[in-house]
């Protein structure tokens, strides 16, 4: 009568010398497992973003203006990451010169240590404002980037199906934009650029126009979902509470030019919840983030050199421009923006 071995523990088969000896399905077992991990590895190394003295600045009928100089950050891959500060410094610009839309005056940004000269599927922009196409519905707006990369209509269907049930519009593949809420509307936004899977998620004050209990419901599904893609994140808030809630760490920009005022790790536990809005430590936290944020206001106050008015609103529009011209670019299109 034949003896029957006992199987090969797991780890009996992951050293060189019981490898020898392990079944050739064992064999082929590790194998697979030891290519799924290291295929893990190199996506959570993916999405490293390194900016190295960026100096973006505008120019305009009167005058060429800074809005941001000489900012050098490295930010870690997977890492979630805000920028916060006073309107009008910069954050924006930073944002767009990221993604590829907006140009450094002087500088380098690298992402994965390839240099930033365009847009490109790696790196995917929310806006405020959905940008969806009002001519298609949620399936197709979903389904529009992985249609411009050639994915087969069958594939793109499942992966289309499969990101909605995750922002949870399971049901409303059918409808138009139209029809939906703005926190549903931004769900389908999300969704159109996470289906793509981009290593860098960069966001552009997603839920500053939504009411308090969207805005928080919104907050805790896109930390599921970083949770769940591993993405780095890059995230542009003038909220405080938001800032502090969402992120492993916050830069706190100075006034126009943006330079780097403050580089604070959050230390609060994950996962976070509302309940740590009344926290001690999240309360000291935003204390120093106010009193950073009041000096900054101050000097803007007192400063003789101040931009007037209408020249502040003459930046805003060139940023403005950027906006809409990012939302034209065909290198975004891919990503479903339109």
């Amino acid at each position: 009568m034949k003896k029957l071995m006992p199987r090969p523990k797991k780890e009996e088969i992951s050293g060189q010398a019981n490898f020898a000896q392990a079944s050739p399905v064992a064999i082929a077992m590790a194998d697979k497992t030891s290519a799924k991990d290291a295929k893990t590895q190199r996506f959570w190394n993916e999405g490293q973003i390194s900016i190295r003295s960026a100096t973006i600045s505008f120019a305009t009928p009167h005058r060429v203006v800074e809005a941001v100089k000489d900012i050098s950050v490295d930010i870690r891959a997977g890492q979630f990451t805000t920028l916060l500060g006073p309107s009008g410094c910069g954050k924006s610009s930073l944002l767009g010169a990221i993604a590829g839309f907006v140009p450094l005056s002087n500088g380098q940004i690298l992402v994965d240590e390839k240099v930033v000269r365009k847009p490109d599927g790696s790196r995917g922009i929310v806006f405020q404002d959905h940008n969806l196409f009002p001519w298609k519905t949620v399936q197709g707006n979903v389904e529009f980037g992985p249609k411009m990369r050639r994915v087969r209509r069958e594939e793109r269907g499942r992966l289309a199906q499969q990101m909605l049930e995750r922002v949870q519009l399971r049901g409303f593949e059918g409808s138009y934009p139209d029809q939906l809420s703005g926190g549903m509307q931004q769900r389908v936004n999300l969704a159109r650029v996470l289906v793509n899977r981009p290593s860098v998620l960069l966001l552009d004050e997603p839920f500053g126009a939504l009411d308090a209990q969207t805005r928080l419901q919104m907050q805790e599904m896109l930390l599921e979902l970083w949770s769940e893609f591993h993405m780095s994140i890059v995230f542009v808030t003038h909220d405080i509470d938001e800032a502090i809630l969402l992120s492993d760490r916050v830069i706190v920009l100075s006034r126009r030019p943006g330079q780097i005022r403050a580089d604070l790790e959050v230390p609060l536990p994950r996962p976070r919840t509302a309940d740590q809005l009344t926290s001690i430590e999240f309360n000291r936290l935003k204390k120093h983030c106010l009193q950073l944020l009041r000096a900054e206001a101050g000097v803007a106050t007192t400063d003789s050199n101040a931009a007037p008015t209408s020249f502040r609103e003459e930046v805003s529009m060139l940023e403005r421009e950027w906006v809409c011209s990012a939302r034209r670019a065909p290198g975004n299109i891919a990503q479903g923006a339109p």
